[in-house]
């Protein structure tokens, strides 16, 4: 469906990853050939390279193969934001898998948020990682879900460590008279997301595993003894399938496709700031996202721009101009950066649910793992821990995961969108009146 490159896109995170780490990513080979593996993984995103880096040090043979390069698309240029939890709230698990259910489910994010800070120390790269995090309310009839959510996270999940910000205290977290309150997380944090998934392509290979990039799989077929995927130039044979193709998963299985949608999203890298000012906006360096149906996310870099990301398009297109259409809602909330030069202005596609609910599962040998929703720097870690345990024969989390039901979405590939967009307009106009 979308144009794939070989180069990553010109973002601030590539640009940075250039200047200041190890020069531009280095390019893998195409698949040339033929190979036989034990597992083989589809796509170079979170999702896929963490399900790789798990098997590998496993002892299993495992090649992952990207139409594109690592971290080409959502997974190297998002929000950066490591959020506990889903795009959705806990009650479509707490239906799904009962309270106990959807608790275990709930410790399996706490557990990613931890692993996502212990990974980058463990195989020895730096991901810019900074704790903190705030979800916060503009509206305030909206402030009352923030003491809700406070509260039930202590009550049904055995998380008590969200602190309440009220209006009055809300000037020594946001530079914004926007704000009128927020929740504080501290297990939750932000970081660079190109950093960390080269840095867990790089673990794969010393972990003996192989990754092909430029490598588009065309088709794939089931064989008495697993599965038999075709590239351009050559074939993998694996006992074992993964599709972690997200939001790019397009005709290569069409009842996968089927549920979930690409959606345009952008977000822009300020030039850099006075230091003061910088720390005006943020004091305590803390990633934000409002609780607005169609939510604004900004944080601070290391190097003192904002980053500040929220508008989308369920058409999937990418604005001309994607500074002019991001500029009104970062002025909205930081009037004091009015006219502020933009340095980078970068968007992308992430693939969402119809219930905004993660879409992993299995059948016969044959695993994927989609629909974060544009909320997915812990949840695919959480999702390829269920996945990569399931292959190695522990199946509990996996399980929890395959009694969500995620429908296809209704309308078809031509009616599905406008569909999805007429909604959010809907609840867009609700959030503003």
């Amino acid at each position: 469906m979308f144009t794939q490159s070989t180069r990553h896109i010109d973002s601030y995170y590539a640009r940075d990853y250039a200047g200041n780490a190890q020069g531009a990513p280095r390019e893998r080979p195409a698949l040339a050939g033929d190979c036989s593996v034990d597992v083989l993984v589809v796509g170079a995103g979170f999702s896929g390279l963490h399900t790789a880096l798990r098997l590998a040090r496993a002892g299993r043979r495992v090649a992952v193969v990207e139409a594109s390069r690592v971290a080409w698309a959502a997974s190297g240029r998002n929000g950066g934001q490591a959020l506990l939890g889903w795009s959705c709230d806990m009650a479509p698990f707490e239906r799904a898998l009962g309270r106990e259910g959807a608790r275990e489910l709930w410790e399996s994010m706490r557990w990613a948020a931890a692993e996502v800070r212990e990974l980058p120390p463990r195989h020895g790269f730096d991901i810019d990682y900074r704790p903190g995090s705030l979800w916060a309310a503009v509206r305030r009839s909206r402030v009352a879900m923030l003491e809700a959510a406070r509260d039930e996270a202590a009550q049904k999940w055995g998380y008590d460590g969200l602190r309440f910000i009220p209006e009055s205290e809300m000037p020594g977290w946001i530079g914004s008279p926007r704000y009128r309150a927020a929740l504080y997380d501290p297990e939750a944090g932000h970081l660079d997301p190109f950093k960390l998934a080269l840095g867990l392509a790089a673990a794969i290979e010393r972990a003996g595993g192989v990754i092909f990039e430029q490598s588009r799989v065309l088709a794939w077929r089931e064989t008495p003894d697993g599965y038999v995927a075709n590239t351009q130039h050559g074939n993998v044979r694996a006992g074992t399938l993964v599709l972690a193709c997200n939001a790019y998963i397009d005709r290569l299985d069409s009842e996968l496709a089927a549920r979930v949608l690409p959606v345009g999203t952008w977000q822009v890298a300020t030039r850099r700031l006075e230091p003061e000012l910088a720390r005006s906006l943020l004091p305590r360096n803390s990633c934000v996202i409002d609780n607005q149906f169609v939510p604004d996310y900004f944080r601070l870099s290391p190097d003192h721009r904002l980053l500040f990301g929220g508008a989308c398009t369920y058409l999937g297109g990418i604005p001309s101009d994607i500074g002019a259409a991001i500029r009104p809602s970062l002025e909205r909330a930081f009037p004091q950066l009015r006219a502020v030069e933009f340095d980078y202005a970068w968007g992308g596609h992430i693939d969402i649910s119809i219930r905004r609910t993660p879409d992993v599962g299995h059948e016969r040998n044959r695993y994927w793992m989609q629909g974060f929703s544009g909320h997915g720097i812990l949840p695919t870690l959480a999702a390829a821990r269920a996945v990569a345990d399931a292959i190695l024969g522990e199946t509990r989390l996996l399980s929890l995961y395959e009694r969500i039901h995620n429908p296809r979405f209704p309308g078809g590939e031509r009616f599905a969108a406008p569909l999805e967009a007429l909604g959010k307009l809907w609840y867009r106009l609700r959030d503003v009146v």
